[in-house]
Parts: C-alpha cells; structure tokens; sequence
C-alpha cells in the first residue's frame, strides 16, 4: 500500500477532515502509542498501519 492509498482510504472511511485528525493525534496501541503519522515517519508499514486504524476503529471490511 502506498502513501497516496493509504490517505484516500483514511478519507473515504473517516471523512476529509476526521480523516487527517485521526492520522496526526489518535495513539494507535498496536505501534506503542504513536500516532499513525508518527508510526510511518518512523518506518512502520503505511498498510500495517492502516490496519491498525481499521481494526481500532472497527472499519467495515469492505472499506479495508
């Protein structure tokens, strides 16, 4: 997954503003507390991230 996918996936299942927010100040457990923005600043995977949010989040499977 790329960078691009992974920002239009956070907004068709989030909404455009929700979206941004959610990736730069939630603290994604999976990644020991860092944020998705600082999780992918840091090397992890953008698509174990994504994941990471879906799961938190409970985002339907279609949208995963």
């Amino acid at each position: 997954m790329t960078l691009t996918e992974f920002r239009a996936r956070t907004m068709e299942a989030f909404g455009d503003l929700r979206a941004d927010h959610l990736v730069r100040s939630h603290h994604l457990a999976a990644f020991g507390g860092r944020t998705a923005h600082e999780a992918i600043d840091n090397g992890s995977s953008v698509k174990q991230v994504w994941l990471a949010l879906c799961a938190e989040f409970e985002v339907p499977e279609q949208l995963r």
